[in-house]
């Protein structure tokens, strides 16, 4: 247990401001802020549905709907189907009903689809249905095993902390006010309860990931101002996993399997959760501090970490779950909205656009468990994982249940939540665009009007960002606000006009600040110049990378379709997908081709490509990167994957080969990190 911090011994009014983006008092903001005492956000999240996708990620989007997102009832019925205990059934009582809609619902509202509303909203009514008069809700019996269900521990604290995400963004985009009585309720349940039955009464994933649980807290006392809540806030924040304590005084970051991959990726944000309530920018810090020891000891290029699934390393080899990611994503984007730490931002989109797109297959049907970032061949076949055995070696093929059905279950959520934290709204009446993608964000401003902002881009393949400002009414007056252009760290020379004139802005923590009376069809332009840069992984060994995006060995694909039967096909799916390639992959890059990497590596742009709708894929992947690069035979296959790193101090008598490297996110296989030759 954590000592309860000294927050009485705390001056609110000398406390400690992360970001010094401008702070308004909530009631004159157009979007709500956090209420006294807690420490007041640089930024706030918008309504669930403000922020609309265009452009790819439209296209991302849709094929979620068209894939497994919308019909997982029908794909995985003997968990999502009507016996599910989350609509009242026998079947599956714990997460993995929750983890779907927690995905579905916020696809549903940011595409305004009435079928995939439909079908969220009956897991709504049982979950408001089912509270009992003292607040508890959601299933609460216990039943016999039957396999692939997960039907015990109906009363474990965990799975009720999905359901409360869903419901907070159910009462963002609807407005039903049934969400904050029944979680009021619910609460004070909690607070009377967790003394007798604390987080890790039934499991221990709860008090890992306490943070999901004090979030929702703070939300509701946004709204309500129920003094009890602050009280839960320091109660949850004493029985949660000490990650402040892991962070800043430990060294189990450095050690192998010290922490579930899924609870590190989770319970991360928690210290900067609390912050809020703390006031002790101390909490910040040692997240930092975290998660630069993470890239230190367990890193990987693509922006995730060894953990298959303990932690394990910094081995290209190594598996990186899919749960990892869409968990690791929300962290960032509840840590960056606290803090306007942009740091938190670059990492988002490191991972959403190199992680996330080649985890999933292009129908999002299937799914790998695991990825590699050095990834030679795909097959069931022992690999250096922790669960290799338990999970029938299926930990990185593309399928169904392959590896563990959590992720086939929890992937849906990464997409539309990222598509929510694009934009927030600022303390001073303004808008602020903190990760950047095509979309239209509709929002009020100032003393309340109404803008839209269409941001036009190719970006993460693009340099050039294009928004367009509408302003409602019929007179469509002038508008005065502010507009907030994050900077990424990787761009050294960032350029604005408006109106197709060059413009000079304040530039503070790392945000473009441009203060002006805004007409209906304002054009701000900014563009990100990018150029390729190179970063050092597992034995020192290097990437390289071109403004957001990690590049990777272009190796040609052969799939092959999988049958299984019987308890296996129960347990893994009744198929998956194996992807091989004739393509040599065994290269190293000289040393010297890095000290002057815009004359070594010629970087093309198909533009054409970079403007379809989807470029996720290696047909259709929008840039090339070509070098010249050596094999080293002695570094081959191990358990059909590639062979342990080279060290840096390798040498090759082959000849020079000019190779390609195309996106991370377009590849299926792949090396990335590349031994380095002297």
């Amino acid at each position: 247990m954590k000592t309860l911090m000294k927050r009485l011994a705390v001056s609110l009014l000398v406390a400690t401001v992360v970001s010094t983006v401008p702070t308004v008092c909530a009631e004159t903001t157009n979007y709500s802020n956090n209420r006294y005492p807690l420490v007041q956000k640089p930024y706030m999240e918008l309504p669930l549905g403000s922020i609309r996708p265009t452009g790819w990620l439209r296209e991302m989007l849709e094929r979620q709907k068209s894939g497994a997102t919308s019909k997982m009832d029908e794909l995985y019925p003997e968990v999502m189907g009507p016996r599910n205990g989350w609509l009242g059934g026998d079947g599956d009582q714990w997460e993995r009903g929750p983890y779907w809609i927690d995905g579905l619902l916020p696809l549903a509202y940011i595409l305004d689809d009435g079928e995939l509303k439909k079908k969220v909203q009956p897991w709504i009514e049982w979950t408001l249905a089912s509270q009992r008069e003292d607040g508890y809700f959601g299933p609460a019996t216990d039943y016999s095993y039957e396999p692939g269900l997960q039907r015990d521990n109906s009363a474990d604290w965990w799975p009720r902390m999905v359901m409360l995400k869903i419901l907070q963004q159910y009462y963002s985009a609807t407005g039903d006010e049934r969400v904050i009585d029944f979680m009021t309720r619910y609460f004070r349940y909690q607070l009377a309860t967790l003394p007798s039955a604390p987080l890790g009464h039934w499991t221990f994933w709860a008090t890992y990931r306490e943070g999901d649980n004090l979030q929702a807290v703070y939300w509701l006392y946004n709204i309500t101002g129920d003094r009890f809540l602050l009280d839960l806030g320091e109660l949850l924040h004493s029985q949660g996993y000490d990650f402040i304590r892991m962070f800043g005084e430990t060294d189990l970051l450095s050690r192998f399997n010290t922490i579930h991959c899924v609870n590190l990726a989770q319970g991360l944000k928690e210290p900067v959760v609390y912050y809020q309530q703390s006031h002790d920018k101390a909490h910040v810090d040692v997240v930092k501090k975290g998660l630069r020891d993470l890239r230190t000891y367990n890193g990987q290029p693509q922006g995730m970490y060894g953990g298959d699934e303990g932690l394990h390393g910094s081995m290209p080899t190594q598996g990186s779950e899919l749960c990892s990611a869409v968990e690791l994503m929300f962290s960032l984007e509840k840590m960056l909205e606290i803090t306007g730490d942009i740091d938190f931002a670059d990492h988002l989109e490191r991972v959403a656009f190199n992680a996330l797109p080649t985890q999933v297959t292009d129908d999002f049907m299937c799914k790998q468990y695991f990825q590699q970032a050095n990834q030679a061949m795909i097959t069931r076949h022992e690999h250096n994982f922790y669960e290799d055995y338990s999970h029938g070696h299926t930990d990185i093929v593309y399928g169904t249940l392959s590896g563990y059905p959590c992720c086939y279950s929890n992937m849906h959520q990464g997409w539309p939540k990222f598509v929510g934290s694009l934009w927030s709204a600022t303390p001073d009446r303004g808008l602020a665009a903190l990760v950047y993608s095509p979309c239209d964000v509709t929002a009020r401003v100032a003393d309340g009007r109404t803008v839209t902002i269409s941001e036009e881009t190719t970006y993460p393949v693009g340099e050039d960002i294009n928004f367009r400002i509408s302003v409602d009414g019929k007179k469509k007056r002038p508008v005065e606000f502010p507009l907030y252009l994050r900077v990424p760290q990787w761009c050294a020379n960032p350029a604005i006009t408006v109106n197709g004139k060059e413009f000079s802005a304040e530039q503070r923590d790392g945000m473009l600040v441009i203060n002006n009376t805004w007409s209906d069809g304002d054009v701000v332009s900014l563009n990100l110049p990018m150029k390729v840069t190179v970063s050092r992984w597992h034995e020192n060994s290097a990437a390289v990378e071109r403004g957001p995006l990690v590049y990777a060995l272009r190796m040609e694909e052969e799939w092959k379709k999988k049958e299984l039967e019987g308890d296996e096909a129960r347990q893994f799916g009744k198929y998956f997908y194996e992807v091989t390639s004739p393509t040599p992959w065994n290269y190293a890059i000289h040393a010297s081709k890095f000290r002057n990497p815009a004359e070594n590596f010629t970087v093309t742009v198909d533009e054409e490509k970079a403007r379809a709708p989807y470029f996720w894929n290696l047909e259709n992947a929008p840039i090339q990167i070509k070098v010249k690069a050596q094999r080293v035979k002695e570094w081959g296959l191990y358990n059909e994957m590639a062979g342990p790193l080279p060290n840096n101090h390798t040498e090759s008598r082959a000849p020079e080969e000019e190779i390609t490297l195309i996106p991370y996110g377009c590849t299926t296989l792949r090396i990335s990190e590349f031994p380095v030759l002297r």
